[in-house]
């Protein structure tokens, strides 16, 4: 029988590192990460609704003394970015549904159809995400010229329908889904597409949102391509018109902040309407 004296001492224990300490300073991080994030954005509001030339003479501001819709009324006088919205608005959600689609149909063929090559397959798809974008534009050029597509929609749209990570992602998100019940609805006398319409995508409610948002915000944010196919001023897209507001010798900033601001709009209220599906979707996709 062990004595008092000779029972063995407890282990100490070390304080949790979830405690009020640790998730104070882990609020005040995220406080602060946040202001970071935030104050671009605060900063553009601030310029677009001040005075022309206030914020380049006197003292640094932090509010407008005299806000004013001059700087949106400049811009518009400017450039035609009435125009410039129905094109990138036509162009982003043309081509989003094109990708989604294509997408979704070319993840489903590599995650659940055996075929000989398939993964040879799918490594050449992903190895394309090595190369950069700028060696491609060259002959992406010459096939739209030669297809008569300058200066037209098509022109932008066609030649990245298809994505390689947008492929990657879907056949990630497919990989989960039981074979089973594929086999079931085949059973049933469902052919390829029904089981694609009528089963699997259902299924991919929250891949579709990933998509949906990646791709929107991928092509009303493209600058580079659309400045290289598109020659005719009406069919500018939001981007490039922006960068036609930037004067050789000044700026008229509070224009540009205002055509800004107003280009981020199309991108939230897309984030909104899809908001609750993303993370399910990023999380199920193996994306880290």
């Amino acid at each position: 029988m062990t004595t008092l004296q000779n029972r063995p001492e407890a282990p100490r224990r070390t304080p949790k590192r979830g405690g009020a300490g640790w998730i104070s300073g882990r609020k005040v991080a995220l406080v602060l990460g946040a202001v970071v994030m935030l104050f671009p954005l605060y900063w553009m509001v601030v310029t677009a609704f001040s005075g022309q030339g206030s914020l380049t003479s006197g003292p640094l501001r932090w509010f407008p003394e005299n806000p004013t819709l001059d700087g949106f009324r400049r811009a518009f006088e400017l450039l035609p970015f009435g125009s410039f919205f129905v094109n990138s608005l036509a162009i982003a959600l043309v081509a989003m549904a094109l990708s989604v689609t294509l997408n979704l149909m070319a993840g489903y063929v590599l995650a659940k159809y055996r075929f000989r090559g398939r993964q040879a397959v799918f490594v050449v798809i992903v190895s394309t995400l090595m190369i950069p974008v700028q060696v491609v534009m060259v002959p992406q050029f010459q096939l739209v010229a030669g297809l008569g597509w300058i200066d037209s929609y098509w022109a932008v749209i066609v030649p990245r329908a298809a994505e390689a990570f947008g492929i990657f992602l879907c056949r990630q998100f497919m990989l989960a889904i039981p074979d089973e019940i594929l086999e079931a609805a085949r059973m049933d006398g469902a052919g390829h597409l029904r089981v694609f319409w009528s089963v699997v995508l259902p299924m991919c409610r929250p891949l579709i949102a990933v998509l949906v948002i990646l791709t929107f915000m991928y092509r009303w944010n493209e600058f580079a391509w659309p400045l290289i196919v598109l020659n005719d001023q009406q069919l500018f897209t939001v981007p490039i018109g922006l960068a036609f507001l930037q004067g050789e010798y000044g700026t008229d900033y509070p224009a540009l902040m205002g055509m800004a601001l107003l280009s981020t709009l199309p991108v939230l209220v897309v984030f909104a309407l899809f908001q609750k599906q993303f993370v399910e979707g990023v999380a199920r996709s193996g994306l880290r």
